[in-house]
């Protein structure tokens, strides 16, 4: 595929892909003889992943870290887990953080409403 069609495929910018190759969150994308991006299957699976993990609120650092462990191989894996429980954790406190929020303006919705039917 080409990086046209991979971007229109995952509604992301070609300027992303390229950022994303570049950053380090998705590996070097396979390339035809002359050197232009001809994403495979693989390819496509790191692009979904970074495409999952960033609306997920990943840093590119922590991702691009992932991906550098994942490429050097299974000797890696203990450092792999410890990564993704990490950003796991800051998920789940942003998650937290999101819950009261909302609990918050649940509150002056319900608050706005009965005046709003009282004044009627």
């Amino acid at each position: 595929m080409t990086i046209t069609e991979v971007s229109e495929k995952y509604g992301i910018s070609v300027d992303t892909l390229r950022y994303y190759e570049k950053a380090g969150i998705i590996p070097r994308v396979t390339r035809n003889k002359s050197g232009i991006r001809n994403y495979q299957e693989e390819d496509l699976q790191w692009v979904q992943l970074a495409i999952w993990m960033r609306r997920a609120g990943l840093p590119i650092d922590a991702l691009a870290k992932y991906v550098k462990l994942n490429l050097a191989g299974e000797d890696t894996l203990p450092q792999r887990v410890e990564l993704l429980k990490t950003q796991r954790l800051d998920l789940e406190r942003q998650r937290q953080e999101i819950g009261e929020a909302m609990t918050i303006l649940d509150r002056k919705i319900q608050k706005y409403e009965e005046r709003l039917k009282n004044n009627t």
